[in-house]
């Protein structure tokens, strides 16, 4: 926690970071370009900057659509995110991969089919091979986070489960056998981010440097609370039916959603990375 408090908190990431679930609730941007990222207050982020007391403030930049290659290079004009990590940083918080997967678009794929389709689960070759397209990319920004920040624990939070473990109805115009396909999908998206994240961090450790990269395991988080359920944690599919539009909160995180991440992250801050840290602290005697 003193590692973690001793420096700046820097939040990147994709929409699952930057509120989009939220972010029609709120009445303005909460800061420069964020309503073209949709920045919402009602992310985790802000909810994380309550809790602990950081000593060289929050900085908030995570971007609905991220990509790993546009973490690196921006988006809408914008700098890039991660030019806003410096010596400074003390956590780095950011959740992706899903953007680079194509999850919104697999997920469109699946809702717009013929009901006897199988046109969902027929994208599975497609995504098995972008995940695996993921890993490098991932690690590419891990390490760009390093050489920036080579103090800072740096944590990255998965995916939640959208639907029910065991489906037994339709939504949404997805079949039972089609949600548990994008729930399998959703776990090996994190499993590819996630083993990343432990090599990388095996390696720090077995170097005796400081910081840390740490996996935040959110597969179950919105258990009992996924789409279809009477509480979800997720907005389901909210479309304008005069445009024919999808809501881009459709499939995002709800208000109950992000508190549940801010639960998962300040948990994490707390608990610490399953290992001794090589960070010190020098003072005049």
């Amino acid at each position: 926690m003193q590692v973690a408090q001793s420096g700046m908190y820097v939040a990147l990431g994709d929409s699952y970071s930057s509120g989009e679930g939220v972010y029609d609730l709120d009445k303005k941007p909460v800061n420069d370009g964020a309503d073209r990222c949709h920045r919402a207050s009602g992310s985790y982020v802000p909810l994380v900057a309550q809790t602990y007391r950081f000593g060289g403030g929050t900085a908030f930049y995570a971007c609905s659509g991220a990509t790993t290659g546009q973490l690196l290079s921006g988006q809408h004009g914008q700098p890039p995110q991660i030019t806003r990590v410096g010596p400074s940083a003390s956590l780095v918080t950011l959740s992706i991969g899903g953007n680079d997967a194509g999850f919104t678009k697999v997920l469109t794929g699946c809702i717009i089919k013929l009901p006897w389709s199988s046109a969902c689960v027929e994208q599975d070759a497609a995504v098995a091979r972008r995940i695996e397209e993921l890993r490098p990319s991932v690690l590419k920004v891990l390490r760009e986070l390093r050489v920036r920040a080579p103090n800072a624990r740096i944590i990255v939070l998965g995916y939640p489960r959208p639907f029910p473990e065991e489906p037994v109805e339709s939504v949404d115009n997805l079949s039972a056998a089609d949600q548990s396909w994008l729930n399998e999908v959703t776990r090996r998206l994190n499993a590819a981010v996630g083993s990343v994240v432990a090599d990388f961090d095996r390696a720090i450790a077995a170097f005796g440097a400081p910081g840390s990269v740490e996996y935040v395991d959110a597969y179950e988080a919105f258990a009992g609370h996924e789409v279809g359920r009477p509480q979800p944690y997720l907005n389901g599919l909210n479309m304008n039916m005069e445009e024919l539009t999808v809501n881009a909160r459709s499939y995002h995180p709800t208000g109950d959603g992000y508190r549940r991440f801010a639960e998962l992250i300040t948990k994490q801050i707390a608990a610490g990375p399953g290992r001794p840290m090589n960070n010190f602290l020098l003072a005049t005697p």
